[in-house]
This record gives C-alpha cells, sequence and structure tokens, in this order.
C-alpha cells in the first residue's frame, strides 16, 4: 500500500526542542505539533509541499520555550488543540482521549497521558487509519529517548512532584502497549532542561526505549517515582513565566520586524550576544554576556529578567536573530541593538594563572549538581549552579576578588559579567573552565552542592 504521508522533524538546537510536520500528499491537509514562535520554516515548507495546515497541536503547555501556536493559527487559520485539562486563556479545540484526527489516508490518535504536566498528550502517527503497527508515536514530554519528562515543574501551582510521577508511571506504561517498532519522536533531546539523561539522538523505537531507558526498566510505580524524582537539574528561571504566556492570549510575533539601532535606553540591560573571548577583548561596562552561539534563549533567560528592557550588543546582521531567539522564550522587550564597544576588559585567567592564586580568591564553581558529582570540582570553590546565581547572590562576598569557572568558559563568561553587573567588584572568569583545570593535572577535590 502506497503512502501519502509527509513528515518533517524541525530541531532548534539551542532549545533542544523538536517540533513536527506532518500533513497528506493526497488530501493536502497538514498539521504542525508543538511550533516554535518564529513560524517561517513551517509555512515555507507546507506551501512548498502544497499542504494547508489545518491543526496546530500542543503535546502540553511548554514551560521551555515560548509555542507559536497563536503566530501559526493567525497566519493560516488552522484550528488550535490541546489535551482536554488545559487550563488556557484562548479558544481551543480540547482533544479528548482516543480522538482521531485525519488529514487524509494519514491519522492521528490522541493519547492523554499526564505527568510531565495535567494536560499533556501524546499522538500516535498512523500511514492508514487501520495500520496495525504505527508509523510513529509524537510523545511531547511524556517520554524522551533515554528519559521521561521531569515531574517536579508545577509544584507552585499545587501539583506535587511525586503525584505527577505517578500519573506519568501510568502514561509510560500505556505507551509501552505500542509495537516495538513504532518510532519515538520526542520534543526534546540532549541539553533540555525538561529532563535529566536525554539522549542525543532525535529519533528513537519504543523497543529501544524499552530495553534502555533507566525510567522504563523500573518494575513497580514506586520505584519509578523515586527514579524520575531524584536529582533533576534547576530549572532556567524563565520556565514559569515562559509557561504563563503559553496559557496567555498574547501580541502576535513577527520575526520579519526589523531591530532599531539605538544609542541606549533608560533602565536597560545591555545584553552582549559576542563570543566570551571578543567579550572579554573589550565591552560596554555592566553589560552581560550571553554569546550567540551557545545556549543562548536559555541561558539569557536564566539570567535576565522577563520585565528587562533590553539593548542588544552586536553586530547589525545579528540583530534580528538576536532578538527572534529571545522571543523564543517570551523575552520580547527588546528595544534595539547597538554595535559593540570596546570600554572595559574582562580579566580571564589560565588554568596555572589561577592554581597561583586560588587560595586567596573567592571560586564560584557555577556548573549542574550532575557535573560537579561526576568529575570533581577545585578545593574552596563555593557550588552554585547558573540558574541559582541571582537567586544566591547573597551567599557571596562582593568585595572580595572573584573566580567563576564552569566546564568550558562559556557559562563562566556568564556568570562573571552577571556578577559585575550586580555590583562585584572583581571578577574573573577560568579560560577552558574545569577542562583546561583537570587537562593541566591540576588537583581536584569531591564537590558538593552548595
Amino acid at each position: 500500500m502506497t503512502s501519502n504521508l509527509v513528515f518533517a522533524q524541525y530541531y532548534t538546537e539551542c532549545l533542544s526542542q523538536a517540533s513536527y510536520l506532518v500533513g497528506d500528499r493526497r488530501g493536502r491537509r497538514a498539521a504542525v505539533i508543538d511550533p516554535r514562535r518564529d513560524i517561517g520554516t513551517y509555512l515555507a515548507d507546507a506551501k512548498a509541499l502544497g499542504l494547508r495546515i489545518e491543526w496546530v497541536l500542543e503535546t502540553h503547555v511548554h514551560a521551555d520555550f515560548l509555542s507559536g501556536h497563536l503566530e501559526l493559527a493567525e497566519a493560516t487559520g488552522a484550528v488550535i488543540g490541546y489535551g482536554s485539562a488545559a487550563e488556557l486563556d484562548f479558544p481551543v479545540h480540547r482533544l479528548v482521549d482516543r480522538r482521531r484526527i485525519s488529514l487524509g489516508e494519514v491519522d492521528l490518535e490522541v493519547l492523554h497521558t499526564p505527568g510531565h504536566t495535567p494536560e499533556s498528550i501524546c499522538l500516535v502517527l498512523r500511514e492508514h487509519a487501520d495500520d496495525e503497527v504505527p508509523y510513529g508515536v509524537l510523545t511531547g514530554d511524556t517520554l524522551f529517548l533515554g528519559d521521561v519528562g521531569r515531574p517536579d515543574l508545577l509544584s507552585s501551582n499545587g501539583w506535587s512532584a511525586r503525584e505527577l510521577a505517578s500519573a506519568l508511571y501510568r502514561s509510560t506504561r500505556r505507551l509501552l502497549e505500542l509495537p516495538d517498532e513504532t518510532r519515538v519522536f520526542p520534543g526534546h533531546g540532549a541539553g533540555s532542561a525538561c529532563g535529566k539523561n536525554l539522549s542525543t539522538a532525535t529519533i528513537g523505537t519504543i523497543g529501544e526505549q524499552r530495553r534502555t531507558n533507566y525510567a522504563l526498566a523500573s518494575t513497580t510505580e514506586r520505584e519509578f517515582v523515586r527514579a524520575v524524582c531524584a536529582g533533576q537539574p534547576t530549572a532556567p528561571r524563565y520556565f514559569a513565566y515562559a509557561a504563563g504566556r503559553n496559557r496567555a492570549s498574547r501580541p502576535i510575533f513577527d520575526e520579519h520586524d526589523p531591530v532599531p539601532e539605538v544609542s541606549a535606553v533608560e533602565g536597560s540591560v545591555f545584553l552582549d550576544t559576542r563570543d566570551p573571548e571578543e567579550f572579554a577583548a573589550g565591552h560596554l561596562p555592566e553589560s552581560v554576556n550571553v554569546g550567540l552561539g551557545g545556549r543562548y534563549a536559555e541561558i539569557a533567560g536564566t539570567v535576565l529578567g522577563a520585565e528587562d528592557e533590553i539593548v542588544l550588543v552586536c553586530e547589525p546582521e545579528q540583530a534580528m536573530e538576536s532578538r527572534n531567539r529571545l522571543a523564543r522564550i517570551g523575552f520580547d522587550r527588546v528595544r534595539g541593538y547597538t554595535r559593540p564597544q570596546a570600554v572595559r576588559r574582562a580579566t580571564r585567567l589560565s588554568a596555572l594563572e589561577l592554581a597561583l592564586v586560588a587560595s586567596e580568591r573567592q571560586l564560584v564553581d557555577v556548573r549542574g549538581p550532575g557535573e560537579v558529582e561526576s568529575s570533581g570540582t577545585i578545593t574552596g570553590a563555593v557550588l552554585i549552579p547558573l540558574p541559582e546565581l541571582l537567586a544566591r547572590l547573597d551567599e557571596l562576598d562582593r568585595d572580595r576578588p572573584t573566580v567563576v569557572f564552569c566546564a568550558g568558559g562559556y557559562r563562566s563568561s556568564v556568570a562573571a559579567s552577571t556578577l559585575r553587573a550586580n555590583g562585584f567588584a572583581d571578577v574573573a572568569d577560568l579560560a577552558g573552565g574545569f577542562s583546561a583545570w583537570t587537562d593541566s593535572d591540576l588537583p581536584t577535590v569531591a564537590g558538593e552542592r552548595g
């Protein structure tokens, strides 16, 4: 039997986030699942394939990025679909369990899979509605490759992690009823803070996950809950904000709007998007450095506030990308950009230079707990994961010379510039990070979470 299936995965590396276009060639109907906010690529691909986007389907209310459901609905007239338990401030089609969405011969079946969030769903994709073996299942944040969605993000909304983890146990067992050949298309991959053990792969199978996923190896609900709740990374600061905006009606974002050049905006924060080496060579005083080459939006959302008025420090050709990537997490208060100015230098110490003065400095390790546990740290270092830095500034001495380090030097430049912007007088960071320290055969000690 021939297939009319059109299927595309869009993977946004800096957020480790996957979205999908599913369509039927003959019926020319399509759905987009978990779209990011800059929607141009979906519109262009659908047009090239002769498809009409009729559905925007969300597997849950996302916390790690601002979804493009409103933008796609505005551009195409598509219906927005959420699981029936979703609490939202705009009109949607509520998808009941086992609901079938036909795009022609191609068929999507809704499975209610609460756990990561109460409204989470998965979508079973079949090339033909009566296929015994599905083409795949789009699992959102319910099932990842190597992990499951974290259940601890809604404690402020009255849900306990253990309560949601119990629901997640039952949901994952439901997915394991699918044939082993069923492909798994997750919502995130390695690097995402939505889990703790995500694979670098972006496509797997149910059978593979049955054999290799640590969470699915749990034989009892109690064992599953204990395994899934333990050791979750600190969530980036912006998560609660993004989740709130995803529930709300809000202005439509236009990724093609130009970004004006400005000299300054009163009360603004300068966000320098250059690499740490360029930033260290010369920058505007009190600017915060989050390099565009890394996990830019996620890290910016960790050290800046959604209420901040932001002026980007970048070259003109990078202004639109810098603004659009911030919009992906809902940081829309970008007032413009200004070109880099070499007003002040930042100190970056080599590992050997730091070894000579380490005992005299306040050392701050901004890596995650898992990184420190696996590789150790430098004697005397205070362990403050980067997502916790702003909340724990009072634990540090603003007047004491300070050296910040991470794994490779990207996050340490972010952290050091954040400390300077918050009144720390003398801050350097370790060039090359903890990797440079260990590569130099310098001594380490076992780390304990600070």
